[in-house]
């Protein structure tokens, strides 16, 4: 299941990582790629213990508790601490699909499982030409190229690369999200009939026996499949 989610980040919020990321060293994107990605991975990084890294992870992460989108799409259990990478001329990440497991920067050993993978847009289309995100799925491949400050949620486990650039330089922050319900197909239920239930209650009040059904059914089945 995709999910595009528009306006994480404000223009302001914008700007201000694309302030502090001009001013801050990257290094090879493969420092941080699994043995195969490295083979196939050609793009820059921000090193994960750098402070711009730090403090702009914390913009995000605020971002993204605001945002209730992520949150009924995700699930969130684990967060994993937001990375920056870039793209300029020539770069590219061919096919692959992103480690299991991750250890978390920080916390003394502990481990995650990505189930969710995010990526944020830090540049807008018509900066750059390639650099499209493309995850492929059951119904084929899909290209994705978004405004700045909005995000696409995608399985972990799709096959998904990014295209070639031929103009300019794509900017993003990308991070994974263990979520509280590791299957795709029950989180993709979870998440249309939370969105089933936002719409309903637009027409009818809280206490309408039709709400009231539907948002335990909702809790019962997130009761039934989560684990924490």
């Amino acid at each position: 299941m995709l999910i595009r989610i528009p306006q994480v980040l404000t223009r302001e919020e914008v700007a201000h990582c694309r302030r502090i990321l001009d001013g801050t060293p990257w290094q090879d994107g493969r420092a941080t790629a699994g043995e195969q990605s490295a083979k196939v991975k050609l793009n820059l990084q921000v090193p994960e213990n750098a402070p711009a890294a730090r403090e702009l992870g914390e913009v995000v992460l605020r971002a993204l508790g605001r945002h209730p989108t992520f949150n009924s799409g995700a699930l969130p259990f684990r967060v994993y601490p937001p990375m920056f990478n870039r793209y300029d001329i020539g770069m590219k990440f061919d096919p692959h699909v992103d480690n299991a497991i991750r250890l978390v920067p920080g916390t003394g050993g502990m481990r995650m499982r990505a189930d969710v993978s995010s990526t944020l847009f830090l540049t807008d289309p018509d900066a750059y030409d390639g650099g499209e995100l493309v995850i492929d799925d059951t119904y084929g491949s899909h290209a994705v190229k978004l405004p700045a400050g909005d995000m696409v949620l995608y399985p972990a486990t799709s096959l998904h690369r990014v295209t070639p650039i031929t103009r300019g330089s794509r900017w993003s922050s990308f991070f994974w999200t263990q979520s509280m319900v590791k299957d795709d197909g029950k989180r993709a239920f979870l998440y249309d009939m939370d969105m089933a239930i936002i719409g309903l209650r637009k027409t009818l009040p809280d206490d309408h026996p039709s709400v009231v059904a539907l948002t335990s059914g909702y809790h019962n089945l997130l009761r039934r499949w989560t684990e924490i």
